[in-house]
Formats: structure tokens, sequence, C-alpha cells
């Protein structure tokens, strides 16, 4: 009874193992997924983002599933460990379990570390979201600047007061596109000068 108990304490503790090996493959996939350089469309890459954090949410489940597996096999092992030294059990038995009990140590330690990179590929995906985030938000951010002042010369020139002399200017309309446009540029130069586009 000892040894089928051993057995299969040691079949599900190799189980967990491979499970763990293949989490910690499809973890090393997603990683490489996350950090490789990106230059699709923006509409690809948000679905990209998704599924990816998707598939670090199920391996998160994975992970989580192993490591309360592994607790309950480390009560169990200690017990048996426990029980070993006052009971009449084979040295063999005694030797297996020990071995069990290290195995489910070192088990439970790679599942933290693949719980640690989990979250840790997890914040690396939401920060790469937010850089995106802020880049679309930079850019709209500029255009307001740079529209601002021709629509501001575009509102003061089409109140249409008769005390404007420009009005009456042979170039007058051609003045004021002109500083429309130059108004544009400007703050587009002056942007672009200073590496923020």
């Amino acid at each position: 009874a000892d040894a089928i108990l051993s057995g299969l304490l040691g079949a599900i503790v190799y189980r967990l193992a491979d499970i763990l090996e293949r989490a910690g493959r499809d973890i090393e996939t997603i990683s490489r997924d996350i950090f490789e350089a990106r230059s699709t469309k923006a509409s690809k890459r948000n679905r990209d983002f998704q599924e990816l954090l998707k598939a670090i949410g199920r391996k998160e489940d994975i992970a989580s599933s192993i490591r309360d597996s592994l607790i309950s096999l480390q009560r169990l092992a200690g017990f048996l460990t426990h029980a070993s030294t006052q009971t009449k059990m084979s040295k063999d038995i005694r030797a297996r379990i020990k071995t069990l009990s290290r195995d489910v140590l070192s088990l439970a330690d790679h599942a933290t570390f693949l719980s640690q990179k989990i979250n840790f590929l997890l914040d690396a995906t939401l920060g790469m979201i937010s850089i995106e985030q802020n880049a679309i938000i930079k850019i709209f951010s500029v255009a307001a600047v740079i529209f601002l002042p021709p629509t501001l010369v575009a509102s003061i020139y089409g109140m249409n007061f008769n005390v404007m002399p420009e009005l009456s200017w042979h170039f007058g309309y051609p003045f004021a596109i002109g500083l429309m446009i130059l108004s544009a540029i400007l703050p587009f130069w002056y942007f672009r000068r200073r590496g923020w586009l």
C-alpha cells in the first residue's frame, strides 16, 4: 500500500513538472512576442496586445492551480515523512517520500518563479499599451496646438469689422491666409526642432 501511494504521488509530481515545463516554454514565447520589435499597424498591435493579455491570464491560472496543488502535496509529503518515522515503512519508501518532498519543494519554487515572471510580463504589456496610448494622445495634443493659432487668425478676420485696414487691402486675403499658414508652421517647426515629433 505504501509503494502504491508513493507511486501515485510520484506520478502526480511528474505530471505537475511536465505542466510547469510546458507553461514555462509558453511564457518564454509570450515574452518574445511582447518584446520583439513591432512595425505593424496600430489595429493589429491592439489585437496582439489583447491576445497577449489573454494568454498571460491563462498562464497565471495554470501557475496558480499548480501552486495550489503543490501546497497540498507539500502538506501530504510532510505528513508522510512524519508518519514514516513512526510506522514501519521500508527504507526504500522513506527515501522515495523524501525525494518526492524535495521535488515538490523545487517545483513550488519554480511555480513561484513562473508566477513572478507572469506578473512581470503583465506589467510590461500594460506598460507598452500605456506608451502607445501616450503616443496617440501626444499626436492629438500637437495637432490641437498647431491648429489653434490658424483658427484664432481665421476667427478674428472672420468678424468682418469695418475698422480692420487689412480688409480693404488688395492683398488682405492672401495676407490672412499666409498668416494662418505661418502660425501653423511655426509651432510644427518648433516641436520638430525640440524632438517632440
